[in-house]
């Protein structure tokens, strides 16, 4: 009842400290990027597509986590854009609005890091003019635009940012006809579903689809206030609550409220911070009030695959993107702008369900394995995860306890109380709880707080 449909096993302890970066960072500058390494078009699952019209590059910091992804149209494109919810962040957005007839698009970046994440739109237009392929001509300068997610806040421990370095690496990868699905590029430390305390992993998701000389792909980095739906009226993606009940769809909680906002019910975990963008493209040339219907047709649509949508702490954006390569004759059969917008709102449920990675499950400490007291002293002591957030180990009387120093918690380790950790086994601990939480303690004096993909490694003072 309190597992979400996929889920994956914690690592082993230490299987995930090899990155030197990581190590320095937290021993040294916690809160440097001097040191890290972008890690381009990795993680995640291939969605392969035949259409080089168009370029997709993905970058990330694995240390915080959070990245970039990054769509570049090398002989630029048409654009319309639809903004919805209550904080959308974007660059050049009132540029695309007034409409203009030429193609003037080159690239769309797609970050994490909240407002500090769009310069990863400047850094690419910086990067267009450094390789050489725009310059300085009033006639010739990129226009790149964007839009972030916000991945920072009490989902890790500590604020690295997709900056410029990281944005210029995911362009400079970019490559066509491939899209990675689940925890990568900007959707790396993505969540759903804050709204009914689902705080599921997000991701990006996409969809192609071809139909006789028109090219169809959708793309979306899901961070949304509301819970994800599939056609059946599940949710795929959601650590539910016990006191639920029994087979909750999400129409159960939106029918709850206001009794669903009651104690008992996760409804007052609200948060904000959360936000969906998304892409669309297609090769048919489309005329600018079809784009722009295009774009609001197919982020309308959205609202049935993630519900609530487009609330006041969400910042929502879609960008909908024409090559313009096939122009059909008026007496073809081609299909109309209406019939397009109709198939791509299907094909982006199919992206936001696309977007879900496995999830982190749950592990079970063992009642019947006794560390020695000496072992349990040497995973004693203050690690620091960044300036702000360190987590104090004590032993007392052959039991463990972890607690929050600093300014914020660390997850279920809070700063008021103590909190008592179950050993797994030798250098591994857990805590029960609705949501998983893991601890991994290796020989060379590192925390790893939920090993894995959104680990956070602190080191030990």
């Amino acid at each position: 009842m309190n597992m979400p449909i996929t889920r994956t096993r914690f690592a082993l302890p230490g299987l995930f400290l090899t990155s030197l970066s990581a190590l320095a960072m937290a021993e040294g500058k916690p809160d440097s990027q001097d040191a890290l390494t972008p890690l381009v078009n990795s993680g995640g699952k291939e969605l392969a597509f035949d259409w080089p019209a168009f370029r997709i590059g993905t970058a990330e910091y694995a240390e915080g986590p959070t990245g970039v992804t990054v769509f570049h149209f090398p002989n630029k494109a048409f654009v319309a854009i639809d903004a919805r919810g209550g904080g959308p962040g974007t660059v050049n957005a009132k540029h695309i609005e007034l409409g203009y007839q030429e193609p003037e698009l080159d690239s769309i970046a797609l970050a994490g890091g909240s407002w500090y994440g769009l310069e990863a739109a400047t850094a690419i237009a910086s990067a267009l003019k450094e390789d050489g392929l725009r310059n300085g001509n009033w006639d010739d300068v990129p226009l790149s635009t964007g839009s972030i997610i916000y991945d920072l806040g009490p989902r890790r421990l500590n604020e690295i940012i997709p900056d410029k370095r990281l944005a210029q690496a995911a362009f400079r990868a970019a490559r066509p006809g491939v899209f990675r699905l689940g925890a990568a590029g900007a959707g790396r430390m993505a969540k759903s579903g804050a709204m009914f305390g689902c705080r599921a992993h997000g991701g990006q998701g996409a969809a192609f689809r071809q139909i006789g000389e028109l090219k169809i792909a959708v793309f979306t980095v899901v961070n949304a206030y509301g819970v994800l739906v599939d056609r059946q009226g599940q949710m795929p993606a959601c650590y539910r609550d016990p006191k639920w009940p029994a087979n909750a769809k999400v129409t159960d909680l939106m029918d709850g409220l206001p009794a669903s906002f009651n104690d008992g019910w996760p409804g007052k975990n609200q948060t904000r911070g959360n936000t969906t963008v998304s892409v669309v493209v297609i090769n048919q040339k489309l005329d600018r009030a079809q784009l722009n219907r295009l774009a609001a047709q197919v982020h309308t649509s959205m609202s049935r695959a993630i519900q609530p949508y487009a609330t006041i702490v969400d910042g929502d954006v879609l960008f909908a993107v024409s090559t313009a390569e096939y122009d059909p004759p008026e007496a073809s059969d081609a299909l109309s702008g209406l019939q397009i917008g109709i198939v791509a709102s299907e094909m982006m449920w199919d992206a936001v369900l696309a977007s879900i990675p496995e999830q982190p499950g749950h592990i079970e400490a063992k009642k019947d394995l006794n560390l020695s007291p000496a072992t349990l002293q040497s995973y004693a002591g203050e690690y620091r995860f960044s300036s702000f957030v360190s987590v104090r180990i004590t032993e007392r009387s052959g039991r463990l306890f972890a607690q929050a120093t600093g300014d914020r918690d660390a997850f279920a380790i809070t700063r008021a109380t103590p909190v008592e950790i179950l050993p797994v086994n030798a250098g591994l601990f857990t805590a029960p709880g609705r949501y998983p939480l893991a601890l991994s303690f290796s020989d060379r004096g590192k925390l790893v707080i939920n090993p894995g993909l959104w680990q956070q490694v602190g080191a030990k003072r």
